[in-house]
């Protein structure tokens, strides 16, 4: 992984210069991926890099786990509590049945949080999804997967903590169950309704069970929309 390591600060610089920026704004969640992005653009950037921290209705815990890596890395941090604009956007609508529908406003209010710094600094904005997770859509369409670059979207799940420890990022965030923190007691495998080593080895060609992997297939197949562009009309040529 230290030459994976290499090439991601090399492309990030590289992208980040093409684009005519200076830098790079990414979430910072207390999960493993957000903090393998983080310590791979302090590589890269420096005092360039930034972190944001925004809670919204969030498990206080998972600040702890931000600042916890922000702190070993020694990354630049900001906190937006979008707590209150969640609430009120909720009261200024309406209170939705699903729940889904209403989780999502939170990664979609925090890209346009990370947005709003980005072009104030003149950085780019980072994903944080892994190939794991971009294979089955798991993730908020204009939500977490609005972003200028996305690093980790070709590495599956379990390669990300490889990179993680290589990175040295606190054992206490590595050994964290993975949860996207939209809701109370959410996790990743809860919901996916398999383990992300089931994911990755169907991913992989591996043979699962076959219940599995017709669930896996069908995610894969109805989020197909969410990685690609919105499709564009084309005009009749007369």
């Amino acid at each position: 992984m230290k030459e994976e390591i290499k090439d991601l600060v090399a492309w990030l610089q590289d992208k980040v210069k093409e684009a005519g920026a200076k830098g790079v704004v990414f979430g910072l969640s207390g999960g493993v991926d957000s903090s393998v992005v983080a310590a791979v653009s302090k590589l890269a950037f420096g005092e360039d890099a930034l972190g944001i921290i925004m809670p919204c209705e969030s498990n206080p815990k998972d600040e702890e786990d931000a600042r916890l890596v922000a702190e070993a890395i020694d990354l630049n941090i900001e906190k937006v509590d979008l707590t209150n604009t969640f609430k009120y956007y909720l009261k200024d609508s309406f209170i939705s049945d699903n729940l889904m529908a209403k989780s999502n406003i939170k990664p979609r209010l925090r890209m346009l949080t990370l947005y709003y710094y980005a072009q104030d600094r003149n950085y780019l904005v980072l994903g944080c999804s892994n190939a794991s997770e971009f294979y089955l859509g798991y993730y908020t369409k204009y939500g977490d997967s609005g972003a200028d670059l996305i690093p980790l979207a070709e590495f599956l799940k379990d390669e990300v903590y490889d990179l993680a420890k290589e990175l040295n990022i606190p054992s206490a965030i590595i050994e964290k169950a993975p949860s996207a923190g939209l809701f109370e007691d959410q996790s990743d495998e809860k919901e996916m309704g398999f383990t992300y080593k089931d994911l990755n080895d169907y991913i992989r060609g591996k043979k699962i069970d076959d219940s599995i992997a017709r669930k896996i297939e069908k995610m894969h197949k109805n989020s197909e929309h969410k990685r690609k562009f919105a499709p564009i009309y084309k005009r009749r040529i007369k």
